[in-house]
């Protein structure tokens, strides 16, 4: 019989991978952010904030510093006034909608 991978060697370990995604998309609001600026590929602040109901702007200031901070969001700001800044996901983030939507699935067969 083949062992079964633990899904965390060591669950308060900081090598634990489940941890350390948790910790980057865990919370309300990033997951939320990150599904907005899937569906329409780069969007203006703005238009995050009026998507993402409920967020305030602290908030979603702090969600996408940190986003931006983890390499899953890129962040363009035009040299205009108005100053415009767009915000689209990185390869890394684009890796891990698969990974959401296969979560989202299991949210809505089995809760």
């Amino acid at each position: 019989m083949s062992k079964k991978e633990p899904l965390c060697d060591n669950i308060a370990g900081e090598g634990c991978g489940l941890k350390k995604v948790l910790n980057i998309v865990g919370g309300k609001w990033k997951i939320m952010i990150l599904c907005v600026i899937d569906q329409e590929e780069i969007v203006r602040y703005g238009d995050l904030r009026r998507s993402v109901y409920g967020i305030t702007n602290t908030m979603l200031a702090q969600s996408l510093k940190e986003l931006e901070t983890d390499g899953l969001i890129s962040r363009k700001q035009y040299d205009e006034m108005p100053v415009r800044v767009e915000y689209s996901l990185t390869d890394k983030a684009k890796s891990l909608i698969p990974i959401l939507l296969e979560l989202k699935k299991w949210g809505e067969e089995n809760i």
